[in-house]
């Protein structure tokens, strides 16, 4: 079955994020932040001593210290803690948020999370967290976790921690929290506990620094990553290459393949997860989410030509997200025909981008970065 080729498209920056005068610095995500609140919490719980200070450990083992700008102990019964957000340069509506986690004690063993004020709900499925529960996704959830055995034996102590957030749900308003099915406030987010700005000029610029400097030192294949998880999977697919040879793009893949192809690269290889790779098979060079959205009734045209019945196309069509989609094909046994499908589209369209100028493979990984579930042909899930 052939399909009409996609408009190539590159969409602008956001007017707000174009100019950066000085180097950009990193932040933490909310989900660090409430990670630290919770620590602090359970610290002040158990000694009776509001903490001002408290470390935790992000995934990648680094350990970071944050100050609590509140911290109360309530009769022995239960405490309180807040850490504001810094987002550093990253444009994001919670930057300045207090992340509020309050603990107490239960009479079974274990932990207990919840959201609290502020906190979205999940109401839609396609997110990858429980319909109807909190919209605190699995790596804060995992990082909580981790950050309140350090102070309690988990196997031996209960323990309740409800995430809050002040204003959460006026926040929300400038998110697309709504339209995916989260609603009455924001989501405690975060794959690597730093925010880093992928939304600005700058970030854009150092793409395009990265592929320089690895064309600088001889190296013919660039390898395309949107974030940590999909680096740590494009690293295991790829384990000759040097760290150098591999760039985390974020939103900027189209700036990345001009920079490869100015470079006169060889080869360009792309690692994504469904809703990226859905944008660039629409022929979206740039996604930015204020810029682009996942075409789902390509992904639903994606699911026909794979051999879906008609009520999978239609409900893959109607989809709440691009992860909504990988559930549906993943249910119905049909995740690496469709995956290999998405992938090719996309190696078409870099192709095309680069004027065919390098070689293009394209591998779909699942969301948590632990293993390829499609790709373009260079690779067998």
């Amino acid at each position: 079955m052939t399909y009409a080729e996609p408009p190539l498209r590159e969409p602008d920056l956001p007017r707000t994020a174009k100019v950066r005068p000085t180097a950009l610095r990193t932040g933490w995500t909310t989900g660090a932040c409430a990670t630290a609140a919770a620590k602090a919490a359970v610290t002040a719980l158990v000694t009776g001593v509001p903490q001002r200070e408290v470390e935790i450990g992000l995934p990648a083992g680094r350990r970071v210290r944050f100050p609590v700008a509140r911290c109360e102990v309530h009769a022995g019964t239960s405490a309180e803690a807040v850490v504001v957000k810094d987002a550093g340069d990253d444009p994001d509506v919670t930057h300045g948020a207090e992340l509020t986690v309050t603990v107490c004690w239960r009479d079974v063993p274990g932990l207990r999370l919840d959201g609290g004020p502020g906190v979205g709900t999940v109401t839609r499925p396609g997110l990858g967290l429980p319909v109807g529960g909190p919209a605190i996704n699995e790596t804060p959830r995992r990082m909580i976790g981790q950050a309140v055995a350090e102070v309690v034996d988990l196997a031996e102590v209960g323990v309740r921690v409800v995430v809050s957030v002040p204003r959460g749900e006026i926040m929300a308003r400038k998110t697309t929290n709504r339209r995916l099915g989260i609603l009455g406030g924001i989501s405690i987010l975060g794959t690597t506990g730093i925010v880093r700005p992928f939304s600005t000029a700058s970030w854009r610029a150092s793409v395009v620094q990265a592929v320089h400097v690895m064309a600088a030192q001889g190296e013919r294949t660039v390898v395309l990553c949107t974030g940590g998880r999909t680096e740590r999977a494009a690293r295991a697919l790829l384990p000759e290459l040097p760290e150098v040879c591999f760039v985390e793009v974020g939103d900027f893949t189209g700036a990345a393949v001009t920079a490869a192809v100015g470079d006169r690269m060889t080869g360009v290889v792309f690692v994504g997860m469904a809703g990226k790779l859905a944008k660039l098979a629409a022929g979206i060079l740039m996604t930015h989410y204020t810029r682009s959205k996942v075409d789902l009734s390509l992904l639903g045209d994606v699911t026909a030509e794979a051999g879906g019945d008609p009520d999978l196309v239609a409900a893959v069509a109607a989809a709440n997200t691009g992860r909504h989609a990988y559930e549906l094909w993943e249910a119905a046994g049909l995740l690496g025909a469709a995956g290999d499908l998405l992938c090719r589209r996309v190696r078409q369209v870099l192709l095309r981008f680069a004027g065919n100028a390098v070689t293009v493979d394209v591998a779909m990984v699942d969301f948590a970065g632990d293993r390829v579930v499609a790709s373009s042909g260079r690779w067998a899930a």
